[in-house]
């Protein structure tokens, strides 16, 4: 499981698929999101705008990232 240091909580889960690179755009993000292929601390997420914070964790294919803060 790769570990994502974030700067700030909460983040919403959309923009943390966007900029670790998973998906190719925001509007991509909330496609994947939306159909139910995002699972977040080991519970399907369909909540484009889930707010997530540190210790959480999220799955999407082959990925799975642990979010924790920056100190």
């Amino acid at each position: 499981m790769k570990e994502v240091e974030i700067a700030r909580e909460p983040v919403e889960l959309y923009k943390i698929l966007k900029f670790e690179g998973l998906v190719d755009s925001g509007g991509e993000a909330k496609a994947v999101i939306d159909s139910g292929q995002v699972s977040v601390n080991g519970e399907t997420e369909t909540r484009k705008r889930k707010k997530i914070v540190s210790g959480d964790s999220i799955e999407y294919m082959d990925h799975a990232i642990r979010i924790l803060l920056k100190k």
